[in-house]
């Protein structure tokens, strides 16, 4: 069974090169998705704010790698990357951040809600943390219907501060479920620092109060994202528990689209541009003998990609009055 990204996850040996461009390509992909989306913010075609995640692709594509269908995903409001990664199309993650009636959720979700739950995307949520015990719970139902699926959260380090982080990670320990809690610590919760907020080195140790293991990984090297991943997938999918991996990366852009960044010192954007995910790993596959013609056509596939599926959300009509009264649920 192949991943989403259509390498087999936990296949023996090397990487071929078609696996390697096909994590290239989704980076890339993601990557224009969010520099588009830039733009339209800065053209107000988007309402609301809208978190960018430049820099960070490289953690979402290398654990959806890992996973398979029937797996599912949550997610942060900075998560645009997690869900594409996912495999939702490109063109209604558009719509949905164009408030479109073709979007993921038909237009009334925004860029912090994207949601697919043909991919196993159980949504993006706004309120840090809120939804690591909604990835337990599905964690826990893959265990009580032995579907043998995995559940796994992307979050941010200010979320490890959160008492939901405690009581999520707390009971997939006691009960050993099948999850993966991946922390994508770009180094600022907010506008905030990471020492500044956090007493202890490093995420990863935290782990252990759960009883599981916890595990540091560079997350701008993607290769080593999804090799270690695919370890915590099995480790989850044969009923030895849960794992929290920290994957140390850096958004380039600010906390969303109203911050400049200013907060952050002198020289470090600089420092993490040249630790770019996606120039790192052209790099990579560079020496491994893709040639130059190949990588910049990737590039320019996938950046035709991302303009047609924009053309295509452009065109959707925005969603009919009546339908603000569907998907609407009370008890």
């Amino acid at each position: 069974m192949t991943s989403r990204t259509g390498i087999a996850p936990g296949a023996d040996g090397e990487l071929s090169i078609d696996d390697r461009l096909a994590l290239l390509r989704r980076m890339l992909e993601i990557r224009f998705f969010e520099d588009e989306v830039q733009r339209l913010f800065t053209k107000g075609l988007v309402r609301g704010t809208t978190h960018l995640g430049q820099g960070q692709e490289a953690v979402p594509v290398g654990v959806c790698a890992a996973l398979r269908d029937g797996d599912t995903m949550t997610c942060t409001y900075r998560g645009h990357g997690a869900v594409l990664a996912m495999g939702a199309p490109l063109d209604e993650a558009f719509g949905e951040i164009l408030g479109r009636a073709n979007g993921l959720c038909r237009g009334k979700g925004g860029s912090m809600h994207l949601t697919d739950l043909r991919v196993g995307a159980l949504g993006s949520y706004a309120i840090v943390g809120a939804h690591l015990p909604i990835t337990v719970g599905a964690a826990l139902a893959a265990r009580y219907t032995k579907s043998g699926a995995v559940g796994v959260a992307f979050f941010g380090e200010g979320s490890t501060n959160i008492g939901a982080f405690h009581e999520a990670l707390n009971l997939a320990g006691i009960w050993r479920l099948p999850a993966v809690f991946v922390c994508e610590n770009n180094l600022y919760g907010e506008y905030s620092p990471y020492a500044s907020t956090t007493p202890v080195d490093t995420i990863a140790e935290r782990a252990a109060s759960y009883g599981m293991p916890g595990v540091r990984i560079d997350g701008n090297d993607v290769e080593q994202v999804r090799a270690t991943a695919i370890e915590a997938v099995e480790r989850a999918r044969s009923g030895d528990g849960p794992t929290l991996l920290e994957a140390m990366t850096y958004r380039q852009v600010g906390h969303s689209r109203s911050d400049p960044a200013k907060y952050r010192p002198e020289g470090e954007l600089e420092q993490w541009l040249e630790r770019d995910p996606i120039v790192v790993y052209e790099r990579v596959l560079s020496e491994a003998g893709v040639d130059a013609d190949a990588l910049a056509s990737i590039r320019a596939s996938a950046e035709e990609e991302v303009a047609a599926a924009l053309e295509r959300a452009a065109a959707s009509p925005e969603p009919e009055l009546g339908s603000r009264l569907e998907d609407v649920y009370a008890s």
